[in-house]
């Protein structure tokens, strides 16, 4: 089915409207909290952003979503869901008005980024929580469209919560004062989440009494174990592995094209004019936002035309050449297209790799799947932001860069093939 017509599907499950009206008030407030910090960080008139600075805002920005994703299952199955989607948006609007405060009170930047980290600690619960409570407001023969709708919909009221966050900070100015109004409003919306979560009955979420569920502790000691198996059976599932690589390798890549352009809107484009920079990589964001969105549209269908197998190194292909041809100019025109290109392959690429572990991945292994994959997702775009710190220049002009990025995904699809190959060969 189509985008729309899984929604409207969806749609007619009460509670399950009342879940999804609290995702997308939160990730609305989302929208506006990361466009603050991104500004804060990489775009206020005070900050002198150099790749290395990047680095560490976008380890201060996904880190916790990787290093407490393995552990958050073992809190959400133990812990009243609804009562976690109530109290959580109440923590982190807290946080944010301490996050605010620090802004105002100009407060050392460790310190404000030590409440953001925070901040995305207590999302990464509330986020976690939203997700194991979808099959129970949900009938299980349409759990598979909801699956397909509330991701979708949730960075889609990302993007538009961003967008307001730039809107207003046109009106306010990028100072400590406009980006501490931005967290306010961001803490304000969130804790609307908690209002709607507030009408599901306590007992509606889960998790259901287990008396053979092991204790919390014990519980986290299983954690590495658990990942540990869970990538055993991966390697045994080549063509899930093979597809969560090549998402791993887009996000890699991914993530030295963000360095690569917020450098070079900042100094090389703009001449560090901070709102002029600012202006420059929203276009770009709000082109690759377009990109994630067509991907939606099109992938069902190119999925069902060329198989997973294919499309997946038709897009990371398409992706390398088209950034080569796009950003190597060095001209300003070429980064909002070449966004849109890597939003639309990297969201293929997504959507791929959601099926292929969810089809071919043994349900008693799908969480630490997940796990493993939510890791990979967030720690590969840490990871390439720092190896942009290290071979990017001042101003983030590098051909070294784009040479790696177009020559990166074509090799990712490459592999990809090659290993795909060898499953299907095994099979027979």
């Amino acid at each position: 089915m189509s985008f729309t017509a899984d929604l409207r599907v969806v749609l007619q499950g009460r509670d399950f409207r009342r879940l999804f009206g609290t995702r997308l008030v939160s990730q609305f407030s989302d929208g506006i909290f990361q466009f603050a910090v991104t500004g804060f960080a990489f775009f206020s008139p005070e900050s002198h952003t150099t790749a290395l600075a990047v680095a560490a805002g976008l380890a201060v920005l996904l880190l916790p979503y990787s290093v407490l994703g393995p552990f958050v299952g073992v809190f959400i199955d133990r812990w009243s869901r609804r009562q976690i989607l109530v109290v959580a948006p109440m923590v982190r609007a807290l946080l944010l008005l301490v996050a605010a405060g620090l802004l105002v009170a100009d407060a050392p930047d460790p310190a404000f980024y030590t409440v953001a980290l925070s901040v995305l600690g207590v999302n990464r619960f509330f986020l976690a929580a939203l997700g194991a409570s979808l099959p129970h407001v949900v009938p299980a023969d349409r759990l598979m469209a909801a699956n397909a709708v509330t991701p979708t919909s949730g960075t889609v009221v990302t993007f538009v919560g961003a967008g307001l966050g730039f809107l207003l900070r046109e009106l306010v100015g990028g100072d400590h004062y406009g980006v501490a109004l931005l967290m306010v409003l961001s803490g304000v919306v969130f804790g609307l989440s908690a209002l709607v979560a507030r009408t599901m009955d306590r007992e509606l979420l889960g998790p259901s009494y287990d008396p053979e569920r092991p204790q919390a502790r014990e519980a986290l000691r299983n954690v590495v174990a658990g990942l540990v198996s869970g990538a055993r059976h991966l390697v045994g599932h080549r063509a899930a592995a093979a597809t969560m690589g090549a998402l791993a390798a887009h996000r890699f890549l991914y993530g030295m094209c963000t360095a690569l352009g917020i450098i070079l809107y900042r100094y090389y484009f703009t001449d560090g004019d901070p709102d002029a920079a600012l202006r420059g990589i929203g276009l770009v964001v709000a082109a690759s936002g377009v990109g994630y969105f067509l991907a939606v549209i099109i992938t069902p269908y190119a999925t069902e035309r060329f198989t997973i197998e294919r499309w997946v190194p038709i897009a990371l292909s398409a992706a390398g050449v088209l950034t080569a041809v796009l950003v190597l100019p060095f001209q300003e025109w070429g980064l909002p297209v070449a966004g849109f290109v890597l939003g639309v392959a990297g969201q293929s690429v997504k959507i791929c790799a959601d099926t292929a572990v969810q089809r071919d991945v043994e349900d008693i292994y799908l969480g630490r799947a997940f796990s493993i994959y939510d890791m990979l997702f967030n720690g590969m775009y840490v990871l390439a932001a720092g190896l942009s710190a290290m071979i990017l220049p001042a101003d983030g002009k590098s051909y070294l860069a784009v040479v790696i990025i177009s020559v990166g995904y074509p090799a990712a699809a490459l592999a990809y093939r090659a290993i795909t190959s060898m499953s299907r060969t095994e099979v027979v």
